[in-house]
């Protein structure tokens, strides 16, 4: 499978005219034009300016993505954070009512005490 470039320059002359643009491609069969700039003496001159303006063009595409990165980093740590914090405030909410619970089946009085004299042998009674 071949490797192909996200960034590319295209050189064109027109009428004795040079042009150069800074392209994109964005899927295999689509390319945008970026950047353009026209009206060059020469294709040198194209050229020269082709590179420069896509080096130049690289090199903000990576600053940006280092700080959509470090954003996104930032976002996503404190996203860890809030979901921390809601697990221990459900997770407290779960124990003050199971402890609610145990609570309230105390004061039922639904005990099961058998002092009423009852021993349990019911064949030596008859």
């Amino acid at each position: 499978m071949a490797q192909s470039k996200k960034y590319d320059y295209r050189v064109n002359e027109k009428g004795g005219v040079w042009s150069a643009a800074i392209l994109r491609k964005v899927t295999a069969r689509r390319t945008v034009v970026s950047k353009k700039q026209g009206k060059f003496a020469s294709e040198a001159e194209a050229v020269a300016w082709a590179e420069n303006e896509l080096k130049a063009f690289l090199s903000q595409q990576a600053e940006r993505n280092e700080r959509k990165a470090k954003g996104r980093l930032e976002r996503e740590a404190l996203a860890a954070q809030q979901a921390e914090k809601a697990e221990q405030k459900a997770a407290a909410k779960r124990l003050a009512e199971l402890a609610e619970q145990e609570d309230s089946e105390d004061e039922d009085g639904d005990d099961w005490s058998f002092e009423d004299g009852f021993d349990g042998d019911d064949d030596n009674q008859r």
